[in-house]
């Protein structure tokens, strides 16, 4: 694709890079075949290809954006399936981020906008605060049906019809290995998750224990950043992913560390991006060092020595979360982790399409995600499963709101299947 950015716009690093990827874009629209706002709108401009478009436009011209580009740029999932598709290797993610940070600073919300955004970027990524929320929400969901506003009875639908208490396992602290050590590694136990299900990091940490790995939970941790980096809140993801990198850089230059395990693979696509985000930053070594050894659980269990386990008599339907698949390019591990545990997997139809999750988009942008819930929700079930299993909080939070099969998440089945306790939402199997 042709650009013609001036000299002056191309010092701005966020230009060069958006310059660099729409570049690289040759029109194919090979990306409309797998994009799912445009498989459920129809709209060209809601497709990778018509987002490139407008978003070289309004750099370009340095245009103010106008409400129609925001509404086009708003409804992207950045579930990066286009990613995957593209022959041409364009960066999408980065250039949609950019888009983002452009509008935020450039455009004027109404102010229901502004006040939701406000609130989700209050909330969401501080576990304490979230708990009281969903607590506000269980108690209003009847009154579910009152509210005018569709995002607003998105959020109340989306509190869970039971709270999980406060774990201890993600104060920051160490867990020797149970065998010879073999690794040492930090968990990073996120925000989100630690408010909506306990029980994957407790998990996490036994299976990883049980395989000879000394557990970290670093001082200082906490939200990656992923949360506010996609609403465009650039300082606040930043502020948020720099104290991380604080945290875990202490780590590895004390008593060092062998990896940084992400078990919610959102934050993963993040982090393993933070060399990018900080490329410009005093922090940019130590943010560089930190993505280098950020790896999702499967990565990290695929190196161990996972027993075999005996046929557990149990259909597995794996949902490939879009940022394990699409941001990591990791599609093979968890489904193998499965089978060598003694499950059989099974996989939906059109498996490398969104369930609507996205982080906050299926509370933005509840109309669309509904539409892809309800379509990977028949998918799924199509196969008959006995367990869902899936690597992200978000995704089994979509799919668990309207499924009548138990979804947890895969290190929860692995950590079973080696001698840990049945998942909690299993306890009807």
């Amino acid at each position: 694709m042709q650009t013609n950015f001036t000299e002056d716009q191309l010092r701005d690093p966020g230009i060069e890079r958006a310059n660099e990827i729409l570049r690289a874009c040759v029109h194919c629209g090979f990306c409309t075949a797998t994009c799912p706002t445009y498989q459920v709108l129809g709209d060209e401009l809601d497709s990778p290809r018509g987002r490139i478009y407008q978003i070289k436009d309004m750099l370009e011209n340095e245009r103010v954006p106008d409400a129609k580009t925001v509404m086009h740029i708003d409804r992207c999932l950045s579930c990066l399936a286009c990613m995957t598709t593209c022959p041409s290797g364009v960066h999408y993610m980065h250039l949609v981020d950019h888009a983002r940070d452009y509008i935020e600073q450039k455009y004027k919300r109404p102010f229901s906008d502004r006040a939701l955004r406000w609130i989700l970027a209050r909330i969401l990524p501080y576990p304490s605060r979230f708990r009281l929320a969903l607590l506000g929400a269980k108690i209003g969901r009847p009154f579910a049906f009152l509210m005018p506003d569709a995002r607003l009875k998105a959020m109340l639908e989306m509190a869970p019809k039971r709270i999980p208490p406060v774990s201890r396992n993600d104060d920051p602290q160490s867990f020797a290995a149970e065998i010879p050590r073999r690794k040492r590694v930090a968990l990073m136990t996120g925000c989100a998750q630690k408010a909506l299900n306990t029980d994957i990091n407790d998990a996490t940490i036994r299976l990883l224990k049980r395989l000879g790995c000394e557990v970290v939970i670093a001082e200082g941790a906490g939200c990656c950043g992923a949360l506010t980096h996609h609403m465009g809140k650039t300082g606040e993801s930043h502020a948020s992913a720099a104290k991380n990198i604080r945290a875990w850089v202490a780590e590895m230059d004390g008593d060092g560390l062998d990896a940084i395990v992400i078990n919610t693979s959102g934050c993963g696509t993040t982090v393993k991006d933070y060399g990018h985000m900080f490329r410009n930053d005093p922090l940019a070594e130590q943010a560089a060092r930190v993505a280098a050894i950020a790896m999702d659980v499967s990565e990290v269990l695929m190196q161990l020595d996972l027993p075999e386990g005996a046929d557990k008599g149990l259909t597995v339907a794996y949902h490939a979360a879009c940022s394990l698949q699409h941001g990591q390019k990791i599609k093979t591990f968890p489904k193998d982790l499965l089978k060598r545990s003694g499950f059989k997997v099974v996989e939906p139809a059109d498996s490398h399409l969104c369930c609507g999750s996205a982080g906050t988009y299926n509370l933005m942008q509840p109309e669309i995600s509904k539409q892809l819930k309800d379509r990977k929700l028949r998918t799924l079930q199509a196969k008959n499963p006995d367990i869902i299993a899936a690597g992200n909080i978000g995704c089994m939070m979509q799919i668990g709101s309207g499924s009548d099969v138990p979804v947890v998440h895969t290190v929860e089945l692995l950590d079973w299947a080696t001698g840990g306790p049945q998942p909690p939402a299993l306890k009807d199997i």
